[in-house]
């Protein structure tokens, strides 16, 4: 019974992590996605560990931004904030743990549909 659950809990955890910021398809966005700093003059990579976000998993209130990470909302820092036109189009959230809380490296609103 052991060993299926240890088996079976990885592929679980496959099928539910969350979508991936940049399609590694869409090579033409490469050098945009390097190129995206937050306010805060922070790198946020290549977006290869950004998470996109549907529309209901983001949020704007009197100018301040807050994200769902993980099923926990999370208030945007305003310098973690991305300031550049995203090309990409979903919103995306760069987010990074601390004493297993979520937090926001980076962010860039998307387009709400």
């Amino acid at each position: 019974m052991m060993r299926a659950f240890i088996i079976i809990l990885p592929a679980i955890a496959l099928c539910i992590s969350p979508a991936r910021g940049h399609d590694h398809d869409r090579p033409w966005l490469n050098d945009w996605f390097m190129s995206l700093q937050s306010r805060g003059g922070e790198p946020c990579c290549d977006g290869s560990d950004a998470t996109r976000l549907d529309d209901v998993d983001w949020e704007s209130k009197d100018g301040h931004y807050r994200v769902r990470i993980g099923g926990k909302w999370v208030d945007v820092p305003d310098s973690a904030v991305i300031d550049a036109p995203n090309r990409d189009g979903p919103a995306m959230v760069w987010p990074y743990y601390f004493n297993r809380e979520p937090h926001v490296r980076c962010f860039i609103p998307g387009t709400m549909g």
